[in-house]
């Protein structure tokens, strides 16, 4: 059996990597080229895509006696991953980049690279877990056993047929349990920090990297109350997000004053009390089921809809093929415009989708 493992130069793909071969598996390493990050050439503990990440994740092949190639992908990432990422700011959405490079890269481009090397599995460090339903013969992806690692948030998009190709060898393991492998095997990541920030986002300033990718600028606008009324100007929406209460710069009246909406198209972000963020509903696009099989009916499941976060329970009503709406049992507060309505039934995913 043949595993082309998906290699950041972080520990958890490097002991996937080292429980894959002690598993019996011809093992690959390879290293996802995304970005040209600006930060290469010295180590960075918040970052990833280094020139360090690549030495890191060679160094641990070396060790291992696996071969290892590098890929670029840094096209399909800039078109797929970081201008989508881009383009939602402007639309007054918040993104979470992680699920699509999940989609479109590690699962989309490099998955089809394994096919092409003749490899029978795609390996990455995620903190999940995939299973074979003896009953219905489908797969189906799993949490992880350590919650506070769980990963399956942002990897609802896998399809029955990489999920058949697909192994989360740190599934069953707790992240102490993965650094201590890696300390044993000598592995110079083994202390290595998880990254933080995301890669092409450095420091954090995402309105930064929006105005870059797109050679977009942002445009004033107004602030306005529930009712209308015009109360303040904005510095544009790209700089704003639902929920957000610091930063707005307004003459805040005798309670706090809260991104309750955000109106592209009118170029206004509506502001009001924390009350006005709570909201029962949400309409998702983008969905994916996991069984490939869309429901014929309401379902009830949990629902998280940011990564953060329990998941509620709710109905979820599919409305077309790849669009569902859901109901909560409890009103929930700020869902996001973007960030990702995941289902589980328990502790599998049933699938999810991009709020709209």
């Amino acid at each position: 059996m043949k595993a082309l493992i998906a290699m950041s130069g972080g520990v958890d793909s490097s002991v996937s990597a080292k429980l894959m071969q002690d598993a019996g598996y011809d093992c690959i390493g390879c290293n996802m080229k995304l970005y040209n990050n600006p930060d290469a050439g010295y180590c960075s503990t918040k970052t990833c895509c280094s020139l360090s990440d690549v030495e890191d994740a060679r160094s641990v092949c070396a060790r291992l006696g696996m071969p290892f190639y590098v890929f670029n992908y840094t096209e399909e990432f800039k078109h797929d991953v970081m201008e989508k990422f881009a383009r939602s700011y402007t639309l007054g959405h918040t993104p979470n980049p992680c699920i699509d490079c999940n989609k479109f890269l590690k699962f989309g481009a490099l998955y089809q690279r394994a096919r092409e090397l003749g490899c029978d599995c795609v390996v990455t460090g995620h903190y999940a877990r995939i299973r074979k339903n003896e009953k219905t013969g489908k797969y189906e992806l799993l949490k992880a056993l350590d919650p506070k690692k769980d990963q399956s948030y942002v990897l609802y998009n896998l399809t029955q047929e990489q999920l058949a190709h697909t192994c989360f060898p740190l599934g069953g393991y707790h992240k102490t349990h993965t650094r201590e492998i890696a300390e044993e095997n000598g592995f110079i990541n083994s202390h290595k920090p998880d990254s933080q920030d995301i890669c092409f986002v450095p420091n954090g300033q995402y309105t930064d990297a929006v105005q870059r990718i797109l050679d977009y600028r942002p445009q004033p606008g107004p602030f306005l109350d529930l009712e209308g009324n015009v109360i303040g100007q904005h510095r544009g929406i790209i700089y704003y997000t639902l929920g957000q209460h610091k930063h707005l710069g307004l003459n805040q009246p005798d309670f706090p004053l809260y991104v309750v909406k955000i109106d592209p198209k009118k170029n206004a972000i509506v502001v009001g009390p924390s009350e006005a963020l709570f909201s029962r509903e949400a309409s998702v696009g983008e969905a994916n089921w996991i069984s490939g099989e869309v429901p014929a009916g309401p379902v009830r499941c949990q629902v998280k809809v940011r990564y953060r976060q329990d998941a509620q329970p709710a109905t979820v009503t599919p409305t077309g093929k790849d669009t569902f709406t859901i109901q909560f049992d409890e009103p929930q507060r700020a869902i996001t415009p973007g960030q990702a309505a995941v289902l589980y039934d328990g502790e599998v995913v049933l699938g999810g989708g991009t709020i709209e």
